[in-house]
């Protein structure tokens, strides 16, 4: 049994989310921390049906605010045995991760595994090592031990060679910062991979579990800064629209490999499909950019897509009504094709998508590494500080 907060029982009497889930959506928490599991939002977000998963990076928790009680006695305790901060944190993660498997766990098992799931991203310094991510998922995987966390790996070279490594060992894992088509299809390939050489290995396709997470509102802070050096009205018109229409030429193209024979074969093994999970979906300054809040999140909910919202964009979507958000939104042969016409205009402007989605790529690689860095100055810092009041609100990273 997992740790308790003060609510009591970790996810006694959640369901599945009543709401998203009658229409095939799954809608996931963005973010995750020490303070969320201790105050039971976690497990009333659950519990209300308005929530299937949770995903979180280090981002989230570089920007989180200091302040409360939440880690204090676990930091005492790893001060009072000399633990260096890198072992703390991941101390720190693995009892949080835990934590939030066990409130969602009832979800896990509601929905055949197919929700439920707590999606965390490994130690990001080690992108470019597939050696090395490959070591800290085995140990971060046998540390955690449940079935319905999953280990996010940055969709570079490496890290998708590491991910193939981890599912033929039955590890779950998310393929992030997937910014393109052609990162998708090379993150889809890796899964294939993976789930072939696991049936080879004798495990059961069935109990694993995939994403690949498309960081939605990156690409149009990146193109609308290049679309601003123009200047024309053509450029103003196309700002805050490509990363939706980027987001549907991924989707056409996940369509498309799931009727490829390759899929077949594993689908017919039990395999479940490595699921689109539509991230960084909040809106930069949504009043000053003229987009409404739920600009990236609403149209996007579809059948068989996951998108994670914050808290805020979560009760801005709950105002909405569902037949007008819920669907196909994403799909459709008009829908593909007015957003592959949209990409393509952006060569009148210079810019070459496939360079974009590189460079962003290696700028969101940097903020994570940087994050990480903070979060273990955080961690120093409170260690020193034990058994003070805790200066580190805590969570999974």
């Amino acid at each position: 049994m997992g740790p308790t907060g003060p609510t009591g029982s970790v996810g006694a009497g959640a369901a599945p989310p009543a709401r998203w889930g009658a229409s095939g959506v799954s809608v996931w928490l963005d973010g995750l921390s020490r303070q969320r599991l201790a105050s039971g939002r976690l497990a009333a977000l659950a519990r209300q049906g308005r929530v299937a998963g949770v995903v979180s990076d280090p981002g989230f928790l570089a920007r989180s605010p200091a302040g409360g009680p939440y880690c204090t006695g676990q930091l005492g305790d790893l001060a009072e045995r000399g633990v260096p901060a890198e072992r703390a944190l991941k101390a720190l993660a693995v009892h949080d991760i835990r934590w939030a498997c066990d409130i969602l766990r009832p979800v896990h098992e509601a929905t055949a595994g197919v929700d439920g799931l707590v999606c965390v991203t490994l130690d990001p310094r080690l992108a470019h090592d597939a050696g090395a991510t490959l070591a800290e998922a085995r140990t971060l995987w046998r540390a955690v031990d449940r079935r319905n966390a999953v280990l996010g790996i940055p969709a570079t070279a490496a890290g998708l060679t590491a991910l193939s490594a981890c599912l033929a060992e039955g590890i779950n894992v998310s393929a992030t910062l997937v910014l393109s088509a052609a990162r998708h299809r090379q993150a889809w390939d890796a899964y294939a991979e993976g789930l072939e050489r696991a049936r080879a290995a004798g495990r059961h396709l069935a109990s694993l579990a995939s994403v690949a997470s498309f960081p939605v509102s990156r690409i149009d802070t990146a193109v609308d800064a290049l679309l601003d050096r123009e200047g024309t009205l053509e450029a103003r018109a196309m700002r805050g629209a490509v990363a939706v229409a980027a987001a549907r030429h991924v989707h056409e193209q996940y369509e498309r490999m799931l009727d490829e024979p390759r899929w077949h074969a594993l689908a017919a093994r039990g395999a479940r499909p490595q699921r689109l999970l539509w991230t960084a979906t909040t809106v930069p300054e949504p009043g000053a950019s003229g987009l409404l809040p739920t600009r990236y999140a609403a149209p996007l909910l579809t059948r068989g897509t996951v998108t994670a919202v914050t808290e805020k964009t979560l009760d801005e979507l709950d105002e909405l009504d569902e037949s007008e958000t819920v669907g196909e939104a994403p799909a459709g042969p008009g829908t593909y094709a007015t957003a592959r016409r949209l990409l393509g205009h952006l060569q009148w402007f210079g810019i070459d998508h496939g360079e974009l989605a590189s460079r962003l790529e290696t700028e969101a690689l940097k903020e994570l590494n940087d994050a990480w860095h903070q979060l273990l100055d955080r961690v120093t810092l409170a260690l020193d500080q034990a058994p003070a009041a805790g200066a580190w609100t805590g969570g999974t990273v």
